[in-house]
């Protein structure tokens, strides 16, 4: 089968995605700085969620470029990784709702935790299709970042927990952070 529906249809979920976030921004009551503190934990998670999403739909654009062609286990797991990107306009909302409490912000993680797990099956399908002298296999290798993420994310779950949630937070911007630029792994890849 074509990528090419598969990368269309990804598309268009993470940009509704980013919209329905959006539209989930309030208003300040008042005109002055003052009205603006009770919106600021809304706004940085809706930053945080957007800048994940931008590098989910930055890094899958990437990965997608070393694929000529698709099977139905590549199809079900790109589904798997919408789905939990689905749900991160309600984690978005309710972490920012509630400023950051433990339960919300540790839930936040855990939706992100299962999406980056569901990117890594992703991965393993395209390269199980392609073969292990494929580009993407040659590019990710081991996956240390990818694990290293998973590892984060981990960390920031227990610590949102059990312990402070904007500790648990400033793992999540962590991992943010290790992913921000394209991943060059793969662009080295693309571009020799």
């Amino acid at each position: 089968m074509d990528k090419g529906r598969l990368e269309a249809f990804s598309d268009g979920v993470i940009a509704i995605l980013i919209t329905i976030m959006v539209l989930e921004l309030k208003v300040p009551q008042g005109t002055d700085w003052r009205a603006l503190q009770p919106v600021v934990p809304t706004l940085l998670s809706y930053v945080l969620s957007f800048i994940f999403l931008g590098i989910y739909w930055n890094n899958h654009h990437h990965m997608l470029q070393t694929v000529d062609r698709v099977n139905g286990k590549i199809l079900w797991a790109n589904l798997h990784l919408l789905f939990w990107l689905s749900l991160v306009p309600f984690v978005t909302s309710w972490t920012g709702q509630y400023h950051f409490d433990p339960l919300p912000t540790a839930l936040y993680g855990g939706v992100f935790i299962m999406a980056a797990l569901a990117y890594t099956i992703l991965q393993g399908c395209i390269i199980r299709f392609q073969g292990p002298e494929s580009k993407l296999a040659m590019a990710v290798g081991r996956d240390l970042k990818g694990k290293l993420s998973i590892a984060l994310y981990a960390g920031g779950i227990f610590l949102a927990a059990f312990a402070h949630p904007w500790l648990g937070a400033s793992l999540y911007v962590l991992v943010a952070g290790l992913w921000f630029v394209p991943d060059p792994r793969i662009e080295s890849r693309l571009n020799p």
